[in-house]
């Protein structure tokens, strides 16, 4: 039951996240820049998460030795949601999240550059298919289709989630409560895009009723639902098969950008999406490949008397 459990959240967690583009871009279309939407959209996280550390009567205290590395977090994600918004504005909303999936790619080369840690040859081939699945959904034959510095952005993006990532399972905020971390870099994320906001066009109103609705949702369901289903689900089946699971969040994007935006979609970028999927389910599964190949090793090679 706890297995079933856990993959309903893992599902819930990788649908809830590849909806960005539901409430983002009806956003965009209304004359709203990305800066002000991340603005809101984690103002709003940032309020959601207050509320449900309250409720659960969850202390906010944190150690003053804690907030460097909470800022660097808020910096990587920051730079993350930004990177993909943009990507949005240069290419189909699909695509720009299946490239922005490579993160766990980037999260393998960085352990493996900056701590050192071993890499298998299932994962060092895992990477080249990324890399060609990126190439697929960037070239039209021998010419690139989509624009060069478009691929490059999402793939920041990538990068900026990726070091989050790293940062966060290689330093003492492992331990720290993850509704709480979350709200403290929601905060400082918040804080930047305000920054960064007023020093450029300035934070814009809401346009419109529906488009309060578009933030709020963007906030509640693929920022904070998401969190807490994410938790639940490495509770009940630990993280290998929640990060499987995550293989869900680009198709659900490219279904909606199909579906409900009427974007483009070839057989090109079919195969581009799935060598991306293959790639990184490659990475979360390396051991188990290894294992499984080493037992039909041992089974077919020959025996000396």
């Amino acid at each position: 039951m706890n297995s079933i459990k856990g993959i309903f959240y893992g599902i819930i967690t990788s649908v809830t996240f590849g909806l960005i583009p539901l409430f983002t871009l009806p956003l965009m279309q209304k004359g709203m820049h990305f800066d002000s939407i991340l603005f809101y959209r984690f103002l709003f996280a940032t309020l959601a998460l207050a509320g449900m550390l309250k409720l659960k009567k969850e202390s906010f205290r944190i150690e003053m030795r804690d907030l460097p590395i909470i800022i660097l977090l808020a910096l990587f994600y920051t730079a993350s949601a930004m990177f993909l918004f943009w990507g949005y504005g240069l290419m189909g909303a699909g695509v720009a999240t299946t490239i922005h999936f490579t993160y766990p790619v980037f999260v393998t080369l960085f352990l493996l550059l900056f701590f050192r840690d071993k890499a298998s040859w299932v994962t060092y081939f895992a990477i080249v298919l990324a890399i060609c699945g990126v190439a697929k959904l960037s070239l039209d034959g021998a010419e690139f289709r989509l624009d060069v510095w478009g691929v490059v952005i999402v793939l920041l993006s990538a990068v900026g989630y990726g070091s989050y990532i790293v940062v966060v399972n290689k330093s003492r905020l492992s331990e720290m409560n993850s509704r709480k971390l979350a709200f403290y870099v929601f905060v400082f994320t918040t804080m930047f895009f305000a920054i960064k906001t007023a020093a450029t066009e300035g934070i814009q109103p809401v346009p419109d009723g529906l488009s309060v609705v578009n933030l709020i949702l963007l906030a509640v369901v693929p920022t904070v639902i998401s969190n807490i289903t994410l938790l639940l689900a490495v509770k009940h089946v630990g993280g290998t098969m929640t990060s499987i699971l995550g293989a869900l969040e680009p198709v659900t994007a490219v279904c909606v950008g199909v579906l409900i935006f009427n974007e483009d979609f070839t057989w090109q970028e079919g195969e581009g999406i799935v060598l991306i999927l293959v790639a990184v389910t490659m990475i979360i599964l390396t051991k188990s490949i290894q294992k499984s190949l080493s037992t039909v090793f041992k089974k077919i090679r020959p025996r000396h008397a």
